[in-house]
């Protein structure tokens, strides 16, 4: 998902309902993306922390069936299949070019008018990477994979966080917001979420993010050349960034900060 997207809920039938705002991600945006998420400690780094975090919180079975919400260039369910059953849905059409030609017709599903088109509990986990942040009512977007999940089964998301670092690179993303903790929570209640994990990652590189990001505020805008994020550092430095990266993304110590954040809930048992 890389479009602004606008969800309402219809409450007869619980549905999620969308509607594409006619401002969409640059396809140039798609082009750095493909460049860039192979090696690029951040992306690569991304893919692996939710892939161990996956794994750690049950991951085991091959017969489970994972549903990559805003799947992209499909790089992170393309990886998964190795680990179980895949299914990448996303709203962008160029996104769902590249989908198909990278999955079997069944696997690749486009966002429908009434949300996501599978039925009532029936995956058993949901990634959303890098994904509600484009999403102009979050709450509704995680109502429609609270219903999509099986009881006890997963959803895992990360969004970029803190509104301080706020920057082109947002507006070129067409972002609605960044993220504190305490917002990404409110969107799981406690009645229908268990939150066993939830904190900021990318710790030591916030400071470094801030001050760049500050700096490229003085430059004209739509200026989105040399981003830090489009380029890949020296191989030590890129292999160095990315192991601090995941290994402190499993870290029990609440962070005050971070350049993101990730939080991964399990779906509670429906009481009546």
């Amino acid at each position: 998902m890389r479009g602004r997207v606008n969800i309402g809920v219809d409450t007869a039938s619980g549905r999620l309902k969308f509607r594409q705002h006619a401002v969409i991600m640059d396809a140039a945006e798609y082009t750095n993306l493909k460049r860039v998420e192979g090696k690029h400690w951040y992306y690569a780094g991304k893919r692996e922390l939710v892939r161990r975090w996956l794994q750690k919180v049950g991951l085991h079975d091959s017969e489970k069936t994972l549903l990559d919400c805003g799947a992209g260039t499909g790089r992170f369910a393309a990886e998964m299949e190795e680990h179980c059953k895949v299914l990448v849905l996303d709203d962008h059409e160029e996104s769902l070019e590249l989908l198909r030609e990278q999955f079997s017709p069944e696997q690749v599903l486009a966002l429908a008018e009434n949300g996501i088109p599978l039925p009532d509990e029936s995956v058993d986990y949901i990634t959303a990477l890098d994904v509600l942040e484009h999403v102009e009512h979050d709450g509704s977007a995680v109502e429609g994979f609270h219903r999509v999940l099986k009881t006890d089964g997963i959803a895992l998301v990360t969004v970029p966080a803190g509104m301080a670092l706020w920057s082109d690179w947002d507006v070129t993303l067409h972002h609605f917001r960044r993220y504190s903790r305490r917002e990404l929570k409110g969107i799981f209640p406690d009645d229908k979420w268990e939150i066993l994990y939830h904190n900021y990652t990318n710790i030591l590189a916030y400071p470094v993010a801030w001050v760049l990001r500050k700096l490229r505020k003085q430059k004209p805008a739509g200026d989105t050349q040399n981003r830090m994020e489009d380029r890949i550092p020296a191989a030590w430095l890129n292999a160095l960034l990315r192991r601090i990266f995941v290994g402190m993304a499993f870290w029990r110590i609440p962070f005050p900060f971070g350049l993101s954040l990730i939080l991964v809930a399990r779906k509670r048992p429906v009481t009546e």
